[in-house]
């Protein structure tokens, strides 16, 4: 029985045109990913298909896990046919999730497989995907050549050598693979990582830890890198002496609530006053509760999915913290996301408080990621933009993932971002102006994202 159908999640006659015309075929770029580089430098082949779906994608693990899977066949010792079919086993109960769009996007567009997994005809998909991956165009860089994708932005550390990206830029690989500068191992004065990556930099002083970073910016903007990353619990803005909590963090003594916001406002606002000066474009992920299972992450680690979303207050801080650019006209490009959905509003309205010609939109509402990549968070986030803002000026959706295959990801914003604006054009909100639609659709898809990033 076939499942997605070439009218999937179009709801009108509107919608049908605007993403068969205008969304379907525009190229991705692919402005926030966490695929490896070394992946796509050594064109990396996949043995089968729990590697490709499940061998990073903590998404799929969390409906795992809720569907009572034993972590053996998640991130366990069970064999990967194992693994495969515990995954098959749930995706039937998965009605109303995502994922389960997700999952049979990634079969049909990747793998030609038109039917509805479940613990039936797991071992029919197996064996159709495992001959296919067998082929050259089932690569690493062949999957990201077959979903029509222009640049991909990886995410790396500022200690990276970036070797990788060199040797995709010196191969023949047709799409653009470029650095963005992740400092969080820096920022994160309470983590307990922070001192073991201290020493990783070789500083012994805040001025040498704030002049390595300066350099390694410079290091990151000769090798293609225009954007940095940063992933924060809220944005803090508190004055005080942030050399002097380095100096008692690096003594080891406890840091409180209050030094570590001292800190941590200090080096947000070096970095931004430098990507200002280097023409970059900064990210910051607000909402953030990093491993809630603190018994998990000392077992797994870091990404395993056992992040959560906060509830705290970020309207003031935030604002403040964007103000103080502002003031010194030091404010980069800024792309403003949230895991938690209560925070919609006030980032609609922070960002309308800092928008600045010539550039429209400097001020970027990210798409809705993480908790919030649904078809509901997706419309809300639209309604959002377009209530405080110009949802024309949006640039659109990015992958988050480590899976090559989540590139179906964009087919599900696309299709559910057509049935938004069609539902607004049929309800007569908005004329039939197919040459204005289609340059709103073709921006939001890949022309806005594309000017912004200027490439």
């Amino acid at each position: 029985m076939k499942f997605i159908t070439e009218d999937f999640m179009l709801q009108s006659p509107v919608a049908k045109k605007l993403y068969e015309d205008y969304a379907k075929n525009m190229p991705i770029i692919d402005y926030h990913c966490h695929i490896p580089p070394k992946m796509i430098a050594e064109n990396h082949r996949f043995d089968n298909l729990t590697e490709l779906l499940l061998g990073s994608d903590h998404y799929k693990w969390r409906a795992m896990r809720a569907n009572g899977v034993d972590e053996k066949y998640i991130t366990g010792d069970a064999t990967d046919l194992e693994k495969f079919l515990a995954w098959a086993r749930t995706v039937p109960y998965l009605i109303g999730n995502p994922l389960y769009h997700w999952t049979h996007l990634e079969l049909k567009r990747y793998f030609g497989i038109d039917e509805a997994l479940s613990e039936k005809n797991a071992l029919d998909v197996w064996k159709k995907t495992g001959e296919k991956l067998k082929k050259d165009k089932y690569t690493v860089r062949g999957l990201i050549e077959k979903s029509n994708v222009e640049v991909i932005f990886t995410t790396d550390d500022p200690l990276d050598s970036l070797e990788y990206h060199k040797q995709i830029r010196e191969s023949n690989f047709k799409i653009k693979v470029f650095p963005t500068f992740r400092p969080d191992k820096a920022i994160d004065i309470r983590k307990d990582t922070f001192l073991q990556y201290m020493d990783k930099m070789e500083v012994r002083s805040f001025d040498n830890l704030c002049e390595k970073l300066k350099e390694r910016m410079e290091f990151f903007h000769q090798n293609g890198c225009r954007i940095s990353d940063h992933s924060l619990s809220y944005v803090p803005y508190t004055n005080g002496n942030a050399e002097s909590v380095f100096m008692k963090a690096l003594r080891g003594e406890e840091i409180t609530d209050r030094e570590e916001a001292i800190y941590k406002t200090h080096m947000l606002k070096i970095c931004a006053e430098e990507y200002s000066r280097l023409g970059w474009v900064m990210q910051l992920h607000l909402g953030a509760m990093p491993n809630a299972n603190s018994h998990m992450y000392k077992k797994l680690g870091d990404y395993s999915g056992y992040d959560s979303a906060n509830d705290l207050s970020i309207a003031e801080s935030l604002a403040r913290f964007l103000d103080s650019l502002e003031a010194d006209d030091k404010l980069p490009k800024t792309i403003l996301y949230t895991l938690n959905p209560k925070d919609n509003y006030v980032i609609g309205a922070i960002m309308g408080s800092f928008q600045k010609g010539p550039d429209a939109g400097k001020i970027q509402f990210g798409p809705a990621c993480l908790f919030n990549d649904h078809r509901d968070g997706i419309v809300e986030h639209m309604k959002c933009i377009s209530n405080l803002g110009i949802i024309s000026r949006f640039i659109g959706m990015h992958t988050d993932s480590r899976s090559i295959v989540s590139y179906s990801r964009h087919e599900y914003f696309r299709r559910i971002m057509c049935n938004v604006i069609g539902e607004w054009v049929e309800a007569g909100e908005y004329p039939k102006d197919y040459d204005m639609l289609k340059k709103i659709i073709e921006g939001i898809s890949y022309k806005n994202a594309k000017k912004y990033f200027g490439l």
